[in-house]
């Protein structure tokens, strides 16, 4: 049975499933236009998060077949899984920040050999183990969930408003957890008149109990040298001066007081950029460094496809110490190791 939730003034949302993953479900937004109804994010492309958005959408007085258009946060496949199944059912157009289309466009032209030998290069150069890169070697043929994504047909500019009839829905540009990650504003009176700047749907840049990701750019395609977190520290500044009355996140709970996450969301990782710089006291690997780094759980229980996420999160803090002056790459060293200056 689908959970639906009335948050006031036009806006409701609807659980959708997550298979096989600790999140649970997506947060999928649907948003009263004066065209129709418009969702904020999909849901993960699934027959049974299918099911559960269109039974949400039924309980919310509406279908799929009357969806208007729907707006991503960013490319990720449980916020853009389903966006072409809704669109074929309902003509929806789909609007996504160029710099994830761009992901967009890549990765239906990437075949999945491309990406496992993108992976094996990229893992071996962080100094993983032989036992840990060895099934990349042979894992070839099977199929990638998300490597067929929908094509959006419209463009999410910062700073402008979306084609929203009837609303003031107001884009952000919040790169860190992708490159075109956008939080969208509502600049609309809270419905219960909650002191603060309107409502804020944050997609995976702002959560109230979780630390995004942040690691690098995953792209095969793109040999562009970014500074994730660097991206993702500055959007949250950009957010926590905007002061909205609520946050409807894309996973876990609407929350209020974004300011002050905000501000626990800094210093956890300034606390975490101090933590590495004590352990690169000694030459790292980024494998060592993500082995040694605290998690939720101890190294040896992290399953095999977290274990590369926490590679890349990594990276993403050893970019950042480099950047920052705080670390640098010993030269000559391969794989590549780090060291605090």
């Amino acid at each position: 049975m689908a959970q639906v939730h009335d948050h006031g003034g036009g806006v409701r949302s609807v659980q959708v499933p997550i298979p096989d993953n600790p999140l649970g479900h997506t947060l999928v937004y649907v948003v009263e236009t004066d065209r129709g109804p418009v969702l904020v994010d999909t849901g993960w492309d699934d027959p049974d998060s299918w099911d559960t958005l269109a039974a949400g959408l039924t309980a919310c007085g509406t279908g799929v077949g009357e969806i208007h258009g729907v707006v991503i946060t960013h490319h990720h496949p449980d916020h853009h899984g389903l966006s072409g199944q809704v669109r074929e059912a309902s003509g929806a157009w789909i609007a996504m920040h160029a710099a994830d289309s761009a992901i967009v466009r890549r990765t239906r032209e990437t075949r999945a050999e491309r990406w496992f030998t993108y992976m094996t290069a990229k893992l071996e150069a962080a100094g993983a183990p032989e036992e840990h890169i060895a099934p990349l070697r042979t894992a070839r043929r099977r199929r990638l969930p998300g490597f067929s994504p929908a094509l959006p047909d419209r463009e999410i500019v910062p700073g402008e408003l979306l084609d929203l009839p009837g609303r003031r829905l107001r884009a952000i540009w919040t790169p860190g957890h992708t490159p075109g990650h956008v939080c969208l504003h509502l600049e609309e009176e809270h419905p219960a008149r909650l002191p603060g700047h309107g409502r804020l749907f944050s997609g995976d840049h702002l959560l109230p109990e979780i630390t995004p990701h942040i690691g690098l750019y995953e792209d095969p395609d793109d040999t562009t040298v970014t500074d994730p977190l660097g991206d993702y520290l500055d959007s949250l500044e950009r957010i926590g001066r905007l002061a909205p009355a609520e946050v409807l996140p894309a996973h876990q709970h609407v929350f209020t007081d974004a300011s002050a996450r905000v501000e626990e969301l800094l210093a956890h990782h300034e606390e975490r950029l101090t933590d590495l710089r004590s352990l690169l006291a000694e030459p790292l690997t980024p494998w060592q460094l993500a082995e040694r780094m605290e998690w939720n759980r101890p190294w040896a229980q992290i399953p095999y496809g977290s274990r590369n996420i926490a590679v890349s999160e990594a990276e993403a803090h050893l970019r950042r110490l480099v950047k920052l002056g705080r670390a640098e790459a010993m030269a000559g060293s391969d794989p590549v190791t780090y060291v605090a200056v």
